[in-house]
């Protein structure tokens, strides 16, 4: 949420510097874009995947067979996508590195590159390429006429897709790719053909796909059915806690709100959840969410980025020097309570 290609973005910017810089330098990125959750939460953090939630017994079950009881529980179980944009699989920390260094290494192989959805993740991916790799042809094809998030004012829309334009994005707007099911994703493959539905053919060496996040439910879906949204996530009243359970809270991509999926907004979600576990368990009221006006920023490559603050517009440069330079890296080691490494 939020950056979702942050993690190639910051490893494009990781595998460009790195030509020029000395080796000492590859080790401090890694440590950037990576922050260890033993460090913040010591014998607290437990590592698995949940396969069952027991509202009755209140019990999480995971895969392993441990069984975990808790008095309150607050499910963040986020989306799911496709690699690069997303990294879902469970991996060490050396591979998960690795994952992204043969993708930006298949990105140099590539003459013609097809990126495959024009929200906020294929605008990330497509300017970050072309800023990276100015002798890439860089094709977006999108279904709508405007590119980022739909949510987002006209004007900053407007501005991302000039600035995709400015880079040398080539935009195929207003069409959808009929045969991506037929293609190879991420993967170097001279002449592959992609084929839209106003009769356009690309040929390409690299496609890239950027649609189809879908929630991740299967933690919960076996014992909360009743209270999930046709799309999955769980749905919640003003204090965020599912429907029916007053010890059960959704944060985040699987709180069904009417609202962007972002990280700035699940961690609003997250302040609230918390303090009302403090309340409910100290006898005070409970605290309400409510959605507000977007806040968005959009990095388009380390020199450009577009966004909004509580529904209005953000100078480019402004949202260049804040999210496009840093990626907001100390941001997440600050909240995680650990200082970056320099």
């Amino acid at each position: 949420m939020g950056c979702p290609s942050c993690l190639l973005t910051s490893w494009m910017h990781f595998i460009t510097t790195l030509q020029r810089c000395v080796p000492q330098f590859k080790l401090v990125l890694r440590k950037q874009t990576f922050i260890p959750y033993k460090e913040t939460f010591g014998l607290n953090f437990l590592q698995g995947r949940v396969i069952q939630i027991d509202t009755e017994m209140q019990t999480v079950v995971l895969d392993n067979g441990k069984q975990v009881r808790y008095s309150h529980i607050i499910l963040c179980t986020g989306t799911s996508g496709q690699f690069p944009g997303k990294h879902n699989s469970v991996d060490t920390y050396q591979s998960a590195i690795q994952k992204y260094e043969d993708f930006v290494k298949v990105i140099q192989e590539a003459n013609t590159v097809v990126v495959v959805g024009g929200g906020t993740t294929g605008v990330e991916m497509a300017a970050e390429i072309r800023t990276e790799f100015t002798n890439k042809n860089v094709i977006l094809i999108h279904p709508r006429e405007e590119v980022a998030d739909p949510d987002l004012l006209p004007s900053v829309k407007e501005q991302a897709k000039q600035v995709l334009l400015e880079k040398g994005v080539e935009l195929l707007l207003g069409q959808k790719v009929t045969n991506l099911d037929e293609l190879e994703l991420n993967v170097c493959r001279k002449g592959m053909v992609v084929k839209t539905n106003k009769n356009e053919q690309v040929t390409a060496d690299l496609v890239i796909c950027c649609t189809g996040n879908k929630i991740n439910s299967e933690a919960y879906r076996s014992s909360l059915t009743a209270c999930m949204a046709e799309n999955g996530a769980l749905k919640v009243n003003k204090h965020l806690q599912v429907e029916g359970f007053d010890s059960v809270y959704a944060v985040g991509d699987c709180a069904d709100l009417d609202e962007p999926k972002l990280a700035y907004h699940a961690g609003l979600h997250a302040a609230v959840a918390a303090t009302n576990i403090i309340n409910s368990l100290t006898g005070k009221s409970l605290t309400s969410y409510r959605t507000g006006n977007v806040t968005m920023l959009i990095a388009m490559g380390k020199d450009a980025g577009v966004g909004q603050f509580n529904g209005y517009i953000l100078p480019r440069f402004l949202v260049t020097k804040g999210k496009s330079q840093s990626l907001l890296l100390w941001k997440s080691w600050r909240e995680m309570g650990q200082k970056a490494p320099n």
